[in-house]
This record gives C-alpha cells, sequence and structure tokens, in this order.
C-alpha cells in the first residue's frame, strides 16, 4: 500500500506553528490500517497559541486592507494545487483516518468546491453596498463586511482536511486571519494544506496550525480567538458555546446527528436499498450527516430490508490505498469500543441483526462490519443516542405520517433523506422534517456539495451554517456608515425648534410614500 514516506511526514510537521526551539514531548501519529508509526508532531502549548494568534492579527491587517478579488486569487490558485495534488492528499488522509479512499475523494471534492465557491462569490459579499438613509438626499447610506479579526477552528478527526481548511477558506477570504487545533489523531491533514496554502502565497503568519491537545490548544484558542468554529459533539458544542458566550464571541458549530431516512410505499427501492449503503456507511459510519435510522412503509419493508441486507453484505471491506474497498476502518480503539457495546446491548435487549455485528482484527485493530439491526428500542443505547459508526437500525411504519413523527422525535435535527414516490412527495416531505438538510432521493453528499445553499443543523446538531453566504458572513461583522450632506439635525439658522421639530415628523412621514421605504 501506497502510504507517503517518512520523509513526507516530517516535512510536514514543519508546518506545524509550535516552537520547538526547547525540548517539546511529540505525540506519535498512526496509520489506522496497520498501527504503524507515520510521524510525530510537536505537542503544542497555550504559549504556541499566544504566539500564533499574535503573528495572525499583525498579518491580518495587510490582508484585510488588499482588495476581496487579490485574496480570491490566493483560493483560486490553491484549488490548482488541491487538484494537482489530490492523489498526495488522499493517502494523506486514508493514512490518518482509515477511511476508504472515495470517502477520502469526498474531502478532496469538499475542498475543491469550497474555494471555488467562496472564491467566486467573495468579491461581491464583502463589496460596500448603499442602502436608504434615514433622510433621502441628506443621507448617504452604505453597510461593509468587516473581518471579525482572527478566527479559531476547532477540527474533528472524522474527515480532518474538509472541516479544517473548508471552514478556513471562507474565513480567509473574508479578511481574518486563522489559527487551527486539528484533532490529534488527524494532525497532517491540516498540515498538508497548510503547505499548498503557503504554496498558493497566502502569508505564513496568516493561517497557522498549532497541533496539541484541546485541553490545552483548545482551550487556549478560545480564550484568544475573535470568532469560533467548531465541529464535532454536542456535548462539547454546549461547553465552547459557554466558553464563548462568557466572552461575548461569536460562535458557529456543526455538532452530533442521529438522522433518519424515510422510504414511502412508492419510492424505486431497488434505488433507495443501494443509496441507503452509501448513506448509512461512509467513513464506516463516522459522519454526522449519515444516516442511522431507517424508516420504511411497512408494505414495503421486507422488499427494502431483503435487498438493503443484501447490498450490505456485498459491501467489500478491508484496508487499501485505492477504490477496490467500499467501507474502511474506525480510527480508534475508542469508536470501536462504542460501536460494539450498541450492539451488544442492543443485542441483549432483543434487537436482532441482520448483518453484520462483528469485530473484524483480521482486517485490521479497528475495523467492525457494516450492521444493521431490527427491533431497536429506545430502552436501547442506539435508540436515540449516536453511535457514530458502522451501525443502522430498520423500524417499519403504517404511513408516511408516522415515519414524519418518527423522524421529527428526537433531539437532532442535522440531516435526513426521503424516498418517494414522485420529486413533488417527496419535497413535500422534506418541508415537515426538523432537520438543516433533507435530501431528496439521496442520503447526504448532494445537500452537503451544494456550497451556495447553507449547511447546519437544528436543535442540538448545531449552531449557525456554513457554506452559502452566511458561511462567508459570518465570519464579518457589519459596519454601517453614513454620510449627512447639506444639513444636519439641527435646526438650521432663523427656524425655532417649535417650527423645526413639526417639520422634521412631516418629512419623515411623507417618507413612507417613496419606493423601497
Amino acid at each position: 500500500m501506497p502510504v507517503p514516506s517518512p520523509a513526507v511526514f516530517e516535512r510536514l510537521r514543519t508546518f506545524a506553528a509550535v516552537d520547538t526551539t526547547e525540548d517539546r514531548d511529540t505525540r506519535a501519529i498512526t496509520e489506522v490500517f496497520t498501527g504503524n508509526t507515520l510521524g510525530s508532531v510537536p505537542v503544542g502549548n497555550a504559549d504556541d497559541v499566544t504566539a500564533a494568534v499574535g503573528k495572525a492579527r499583525a498579518a491580518q491587517a495587510e490582508w484585510a486592507a488588499r482588495p476581496a478579488k487579490e485574496r480570491a486569487a490566493v483560493f483560486e490558485r490553491y484549488r490548482a494545487l488541491v487538484v494537482e495534488n489530490r492523489e498526495y492528499l488522499m493517502d494523506v488522509v486514508q493514512a490518518e483516518t482509515g477511511k476508504a479512499r472515495w470517502a477520502a475523494q469526498e474531502e478532496i471534492m469538499g475542498l475543491i468546491f469550497a474555494a471555488r465557491y467562496f472564491a467566486r462569490v467573495a468579491p461581491g459579499l464583502l463589496d460596500a453596498h448603499k442602502v436608504a438613509g434615514a433622510f433621502p438626499l441628506l443621507n448617504r447610506a452604505s453597510v461593509r463586511a468587516v473581518p471579525k479579526g482572527v478566527v479559531g477552528v476547532i477540527a474533528p478527526w472524522n474527515y480532518p482536511m474538509l472541516l479544517s481548511i473548508g471552514d478556513s477558506i471562507p474565513a480567509l477570504l473574508a479578511g481574518n486571519g486563522v489559527v487551527v487545533k486539528p484533532d490529534s489523531q488527524t494532525p497532517y491533514s491540516s498540515l498538508a494544506n497548510a503547505e499548498l496554502l503557503a504554496r498558493a502565497g497566502l502569508p505564513r503568519d496568516l493561517f497557522a496550525v498549532v497541533t496539541g491537545p484541546g485541553t490545552v490548544v483548545g482551550t487556549a484558542i478560545v480564550d484568544q480567538c475573535d470568532y469560533l468554529m467548531f465541529t464535532g459533539s454536542s456535548a462539547t458544542g454546549r461547553t465552547l458555546a459557554e466558553q464563548c458566550g462568557r466572552r461575548l464571541i461569536g460562535f458557529s458549530a456543526e455538532l452530533g446527528g442521529k438522522n433518519p431516512m424515510i422510504v414511502t410505499s412508492g419510492a424505486n427501492i431497488d434505488r433507495a436499498a443501494k443509496a441507503a449503503v452509501r448513506a448509512c456507511f461512509s467513513n464506516a459510519g463516522q459522519l454526522c450527516i449519515s444516516i442511522e435510522r431507517l424508516y420504511v412503509d411497512r408494505s414495503v419493508a421486507s422488499e427494502f430490508t431483503e435487498k438493503f441486507v443484501a447490498a450490505v453484505k456485498n459491501t467489500t471491506i478491508g484496508a487499501s490505498y485505492d477504490f477496490s474497498n467500499s467501507v474502511g476502518s474506525l480510527i480508534s480503539e475508542a469508536q470501536l469500543e462504542t460501536v460494539s457495546k450498541h450492539v451488544a446491548d442492543a443485542v441483549s435487549k432483543g434487537a436482532k441483526v441482520l448483518v453484520g455485528g462483528n469485530a473484524r482484527p483480521d482486517l485490521g485493530p479497528l475495523f467492525y462490519e457494516p450492521t444493521v439491526l431490527t427491533e431497536v428500542t429506545d430502552a436501547m443505547e442506539c435508540g436515540r443516542n449516536e453511535t457514530f459508526g458502522p451501525l443502522v437500525s430498520i423500524y417499519p411504519v403504517e404511513n408516511v405520517e408516522e415515519a414524519i413523527a418518527r423522524a421529527n422525535d428526537t433531539e437532532y435535527g442535522l440531516n435526513a433523506s426521503v424516498w418517494a414516490g414522485s420529486k413533488s412527495e417527496g419535497e413535500q416531505i422534506a418541508a415537515r422534517i426538523h432537520a438543516g438538510t433533507v435530501n431528496v432521493d439521496e442520503g447526504y453528499a448532494p445537500a452537503w456539495g451544494s456550497t451556495g445553499a447553507p449547511m447546519g443543523g437544528m436543535g442540538i446538531s448545531g449552531v449557525g451554517r456554513r457554506h452559502g453566504p452566511d458561511g462567508l458572513l459570518k465570519f464579518t461583522e457589519s459596519q454601517t456608515v453614513v454620510v449627512t450632506r447639506f444639513l444636519n439635525l439641527d435646526a438650521p439658522p432663523l427656524v425655532s425648534q417649535e417650527k423645526w421639530q413639526p417639520l422634521l415628523m412631516g418629512i419623515a412621514r411623507a417618507i413612507r410614500f417613496l419606493p423601497g421605504r
């Protein structure tokens, strides 16, 4: 298997914004497929964050002064470098995460889409625009987008390139500096892109990747940044939101999901069953927007279950740096333990395993079979809690109304999938689902890949949105500038207040007749 050479990882560690002039502890990074060591990165501390934030803040002033088109050109060059180096980038992310190559390619495509979209729309969104002033002719009003300053990005391990760099792109294009804390298991994915961004012409001090534990590096970033972007669990999101609230800084987060799929009696069962495999088991189910609950109309439940289970049985699982396997490895012992416990708990309480249900140490230390359960209840750990692994449950339902009610019976609200007899019926069902994104006749990828549309969660699945105009403008402050011409609101010479104030009120009342007022 073509793992990048040790020299590659040694080079990438030099892009970590950590002071290594003194003796520093290092953390070994392992290849998930085998458990072998890829290399090591220095363990950063709060002082490293302070230094990185200081450098980013100094560089940000000059960067923000550049025209938005000039900033966008950097990310056009970066996009080209991602395309050129896509095979290498997929090797790096596979080595760190153990995901199948097609799931690694999703990350590369996401980076390409994000760089292209935000580079294209940023100049227009960031340009100052005129609005109606309080008093026509007397006031000329405009609104401009001012960068926050230094944005902190705390990124997860499951999609470590896309969810660190993909969020950094709009923050940087908006004129900010960025300090990233990658997950300690997957630092090279961020560092590989830091190298490409530097090659594209992004100032080195403007973008920093500080490797180290979340309790130290993450906390220091929250204490010093001007805005925080986080992707991770709902529990951690609550804690970070409280910390940001105490500092009165902005906060955006994509959090957990217990995502439903609805299959109606009129759906194309062959297509739905095949697509459900990807929807449920992408990155071995370690995806916030993957499907964990399948609500299938009872009239077609047997047919769907038979075809879905057959498709899962035909899924190839294994370690390879090519497209020969559909499902890869879990990332850690902790994830393997969670999946194993959820399955064992469900079976002990009466659930039935239709396929899977076993760890696969013969394939590698952290592999687990794609698993399908039935007769799952809320008393089971996997009933209402996110597993974040290759585990999905099928629930026959009497009709669409029950399917919608059960799909919405959750604290989460991140993503959903609908398969119906027609596109219009699917859209009508989608409009009633309590989720930030809903895919009709697909699982998750089209909604995620529609970078011009906002993406995020309802309920405990998140705060704010990534993608779309909001995904860029959230990293800015709106500033209103109003220029007063001819005369101000003081009474003109030789006009008393008794006469001036009624005249002002008359003008204010007359304004309502003007277009757009």
